[in-house]
């Protein structure tokens, strides 16, 4: 029962984070993490095909490895951040909600300037 809970969890943490890159709102780095970890749990065969076949991959195995973000990364994120953010401001009229997103847009940034960035060696680009 527990197999099918994380299973079930893990499934819906990649929608959602899949659902994150279109929607500014919506994290996509701690749902694909939430994602590895209960495939870790529930299903060797899923979490290989996250770690290593999915569009994410690279980026999961970074992080667990390293508990940072690979160069060159950091600064896309940052930039399409304020892209996203600058696009829902530009178009919501509610003054307060405007400060709201202009404060979670830069509370955002401030995070991610603070996550650190360390280069992959060779050897990690082999599957384990």
């Amino acid at each position: 029962m527990q197999r099918i809970i994380l299973l079930t969890i893990g499934w819906l943490a990649i929608v959602l984070g899949t659902l994150g890159i279109l929607l500014p709102l919506l994290p996509t780095t701690p749902f694909m993490l939430l994602a590895a970890w209960c495939f870790a749990r529930s299903s060797p065969r899923f979490h290989h095909w996250l770690l290593w076949c999915s569009p994410f991959g690279r980026y999961i195995r970074h992080w667990q490895q390293y508990r940072a973000v690979p160069p060159g990364t950091k600064g896309r994120a940052i930039l399409l951040v304020i892209l996203t953010f600058s696009f829902s401001i530009w178009f919501v009229h509610l003054f307060w909600l405007r400060i709201a997103l202009g404060v979670m847009l830069a509370l955002l940034v401030l995070f991610m300037l603070r996550m650190p960035v360390v280069t992959e060696t060779t050897d990690d680009h082999k599957p384990r």
